[in-house]
């Protein structure tokens, strides 16, 4: 069963990964999740502006759309399990306690969101059914799994029932805020490829009905369905467009320092999942954005072994660079190519923490301003590799980024001392 502990500072949850539901929230959890009064941050690479510095909308971050709550019905090794979702989440336990498996829904739903297909959310379909799922007597199994988002249109439940055999496809969709369904769809026919969907109209026909794919999440595709005539369709868009907002503005890291070692081609592009071009974006946001380069080289200083005075970059000849820290005048330069791999971690996740949508690479929302979106870091194993100082440098990096508004962020670790004494940290624990 769920539990609340007394915290340490940072909020914290217990949780038993076959139980039940959060009826408590924590400060920053899901009761907090139509934002703070945290400033915006200016995401373009280009400007060079501290994030401390950009226009907010109205009301601060509470006009950002914003996951506030996971819900894993049947997914994996969960069932009926609520994950409240705050501006900084970690979520804790040993190996098998489910922490990954809660990170891999939200990066599918995320995807879903996005537009992206079914087979590209759930690559092994048959590996998120449950244990000891039993199929029916069509032999069909399948998973649920959902999330509230906040945002300026209220709190807005989504709701997704997969079938994984015997074949995948979406067999039911239900999409509710401000005490209505909005959006239905169920599977009427399994010979067809298509949904019945029916969204809220009111007026004379209370819904109105049409097919959907059924490979495809049915609340993204609202948007170029529904006309937004009457006060009811713009209702439905509204919710829609958040969760869709909030799901899209999702960012996965994994920094993989056997990627990030080798020099790479100069450019002008965006850090990868596994940041392995790291050298080729400190290369254009060293000159771009200074006063971000200035707190990563602080970061550098704390989290790196030995003396560190600024993160360098070095042309080399065939047209490639390679990141240095520079050891002053005295120990000169090592490459980052000789850090271990904990140092490259945690410089990875640092850029990261320090920049925003347009230095990732990650689907921007363009037709929203920036000032009205809230891009979301999930990181599984925030903590693999650091030892327990740079693991705290993280989290409280973390933590001082979440609480301006500039991300927010929902991460793995092992071992959650190292967010004790730190404020504004959500720590779920997971029991196996």
């Amino acid at each position: 069963m769920l539990r609340t502990v007394p915290p340490m500072d940072a909020n914290t949850l217990v949780i038993d990964r076959d139980a039940s539901t959060c009826s408590d929230t924590p400060a920053g959890g899901a009761s907090a999740g139509r934002g703070s009064d945290a400033l915006a941050a200016d995401t373009s690479p280009g400007r060079g502006s501290d994030p401390q510095a950009a226009d907010t909308p109205p009301g601060g971050g509470r006009d950002r759309p914003a996951v506030t709550e996971l819900r894993l019905s049947a997914f994996r090794s969960h069932r009926s399990a609520v994950f409240p979702i705050g501006p900084m989440t970690l979520l804790a336990g040993a190996s098998g306690s489910g922490k990954s498996n809660a990170l891999q829904a939200y990066e599918a739903l995320a995807l879903l969101g996005s537009g992206r297909d079914l087979a590209t959310a759930f690559p092994q379909p048959l590996e998120c059914v449950p244990e000891r799922a039993v199929a029916d007597r069509q032999g069909r199994r399948g998973f649920r799994i959902g999330c509230t988002v906040d945002g300026p249109a209220g709190p807005v439940r989504l709701d997704v029932a997969v079938q994984a055999e015997p074949r995948l496809r979406v067999v039911g969709e239900r999409l509710t805020g401000g005490g209505r369904t909005l959006l239905t769809t169920a599977l009427r026919d399994p010979s067809r490829s298509v949904l019945e969907a029916a969204w809220h109209t009111a007026g004379s026909a209370i819904v109105t009905r049409g097919p959907l794919p059924d490979d495809r999440l049915g609340t993204a595709l609202l948007p170029l369905r529904v006309a937004g005539s009457t006060d009811a369709q713009l209702q439905v868009l509204a919710a829609a467009e958040q969760v869709v907002v909030a799901l899209r503005s999702v960012f996965a890291c994994d920094p993989r320092p056997e990627r990030m070692r080798a020099p790479v081609p100069a450019g002008s592009g965006r850090l990868r999942r596994g940041c392995d071009n790291l050298a080729e974006v400190l290369h254009r946001t060293r000159s771009e954005c200074a006063r971000r380069h200035a707190r990563l080289a602080a970061a550098a200083r704390t989290g790196c072994a030995g003396a560190v005075d600024d993160l360098t970059v070095e042309e080399l000849a065939n047209g490639r660079v390679r990141a240095l820290l520079d050891r002053g005048a005295a120990g000169g330069a090592t490459p980052l190519g000789r850090l271990g791999e904990g140092e490259l971690r945690y410089l990875g996740l640092a850029l990261v923490l320090l920049t925003g949508p347009g230095v990732l690479a990650m689907d921007q929302v363009a037709e929203v301003p920036v000032a009205y979106q809230s891009l979301t870091v999930i990181a599984d194993g925030f903590d693999r590799c650091l030892d327990p100082q740079q693991a705290r440098q993280l989290v409280a990096l973390g933590a001082e980024m979440c609480a301006r508004g500039h991300i927010r962020l929902v991460g793995t670790v092992t071992d959650a001392s190292c967010a004790r004494g730190i404020g504004g940290v959500t720590v779920v624990d997971l029991v196996p």
